[in-house]
């Protein structure tokens, strides 16, 4: 593994609408229809309850109306004074109309233009003493007598009374009072607002409730989510929920026995690497130690090539075999890998640096430590930089890169490891190993921290070098990179978090 993560990505298509806005949606929209439907018949009901109110008025009016028309005889006595006129036409906004008339048509008092009230049905006489609500429209010869532009809604009560004896032919009045429906409309309206504004804040409040319900039960999704995203792509780890749903807990139990499997399987692959690994170890061994004391006994020089080449390819054999130890040690399931403890990185680069030291001078390589980390001053002596990791793996981390700049940087080349505080970072230790050979291409940088993948066609290496340091630093929760030197040459740069021992309190 060298740590890299793949790009997210849905693997059957693009994702869809969340599950949180579909919630809201499937809730929300039959509040939005119950809301409607509720405003549509509130304002029904408001209608009947203006209409039931005016009609009342109506029939009280024509009733007290009626009763100011006294029969005398055959005719009739109106005692209809201006006071009472003034009355019925108090509200210029809501003028009372009237009309008094005796059918078939014989009009006596009011306002002539009023609409009349619909036939009964059939041949039958209308029914006496009975109101009769209808609505109607002012014609258009009745405006003055509304002060309104004619085909306005009207709202009448017609009543039907009989006057006279039966001695003189009693008769039928018609007495007529109509309101303008302009004000019953503005009560519905205002009925249906003082009963939509609460219905509404109603809704909205429950939208609240019920977007923070869908958040609070959809919380358990997001913590998965976060422990799935958050992970490295080596953690193999089961996802942990408490007291999870039941439908999620059942998708986190799969997910786990899946990365049973796949642990299972990666460690099973580790451990055939490993033991392999220890089983070369002893007859490469022993194959470079018969083909150097062949190279010794034989004078032949055709002979002393071939085992010279056995000789090669056995060290090279040991090397690839040493360091895939190397790398089975540093993986994270290693218990070498968590064992961690406090040491000066300085003192251990020093003495790193003076074991390879006798190699770069049969080499003619100049290879040392910097007198001082590359940011800081000179100093006398240089003080301990504590980190707290696996030391073991952190030596062969730095072997391995001396290994490589002695491997590539060139005969007559230098080769520098330096070691310090980092000046961007707070409480960040660095190590560096630079060299001033031909380097890594830029664009070559990322790509040769993966397994087996070499940056130069040069030198018989295997391509695990780079791979190892990584994997190592990364167990240690540093950073690696390459960066070009100037002016030519390669610096590989480690940054590693300090011991808390050592921070400023």
């Amino acid at each position: 593994m060298n740590g890299t993560r793949p790009p997210l990505s849905a693997p059957f298509g693009q994702a869809g609408v969340s599950l949180a806005r579909q919630l809201l949606l499937w809730l929300l929209l039959p509040q939005l229809v119950l809301w409607m439907a509720g405003g549509v018949a509130t304002y029904r009901f408001a209608a009947g309850y203006a209409n039931e109110a005016i009609d009342a008025s109506l029939l009280q009016a024509s009733r007290s109306l009626a009763r100011q028309l006294k029969p005398i005889g055959n005719g009739l006595l109106i005692d209809f004074p201006r006071a009472a006129q003034d009355v019925l036409e108090a509200d210029p906004a809501d003028k009372l109309l009237y009309m008094v008339s005796s059918p078939p048509g014989q009009f006596i008092l009011g306002n002539q233009s009023l609409p009349p009230p619909p036939a009964p049905s059939g041949n039958h006489a209308p029914a006496l003493n009975t109101p009769l609500y209808y609505d109607g429209t002012m014609p258009v010869n009745g405006r003055a007598a509304l002060n309104a532009p004619a085909g306005q809604p009207l709202r009448l009560v017609a009543l039907y009374l009989r006057f006279g004896d039966e001695a003189n032919a009693p008769q039928t009045m018609l007495v007529q009072v109509a309101r303008s429906s302009t004000n019953r409309e503005e009560l519905a309206r205002s009925i249906l607002v003082d009963m939509l504004l609460p219905m509404s804040s109603l809704v909205l409040l429950m939208t609240l409730i019920v977007w923070l319900g869908i958040r609070a039960g959809l919380s358990p999704l997001a913590r998965l989510r976060l422990q799935v995203e958050g992970r490295a792509p080596t953690d193999l780890a089961p996802l942990q929920l408490a007291s999870a749903p039941r439908e999620l807990w059942s998708l986190a139990t799969a997910i786990n026995t899946l990365l049973a499997a796949v642990q299972n399987t990666v460690a099973t692959q580790k451990r055939f690497i490993g033991d392999a690994a220890h089983q070369l170890r002893t007859p490469l061994a022993g194959l470079k130690s018969q083909t150097e004391i062949a190279l010794q006994s034989t004078a032949d020089p055709e002979l002393r090539a071939r085992l010279q080449r056995v000789h090669d390819s056995a060290t090279r054999s040991a090397h690839l075999v040493n360091q895939l130890l190397t790398l089975a040690r540093a993986e994270p399931e290693s218990v070498m890998a968590h064992d961690r403890q406090r040491f000066d990185l300085r003192r251990m680069a020093q003495a790193v640096t003076a074991e390879w030291v006798p190699r770069a001078l049969r080499l003619h390589i100049d290879l040392g430590m910097g007198q001082d980390s590359p940011e800081e001053p000179s100093t006398t002596t240089a003080p301990p930089v504590w980190i707290e990791a696996n030391e073991l793996l952190m030596r062969e981390a730095l072997s391995n890169l001396i290994d490589n700049a002695l491997h590539y940087a060139g005969t007559g080349s230098q080769v520098t490891v330096h070691v310090g505080l980092s000046p961007l970072k707070a409480d960040t230790a660095v190590l560096e190993v630079t060299d001033n050979g031909p380097g890594i291409p830029a664009s070559d940088h990322a790509r040769v921290f993966e397994r087996f993948v070499r940056g130069t066609d040069s030198g018989e290496g295997c391509g695990l070098g780079l791979a190892i340091v990584r994997e190592i630093v990364e167990r240690s929760a540093g950073q690696v990179a390459l960066i070009p030197a100037q002016p030519q040459g390669l610096c590989v740069r480690i940054e590693l978090p300090l011991a808390s021992a050592t921070l400023p309190h």
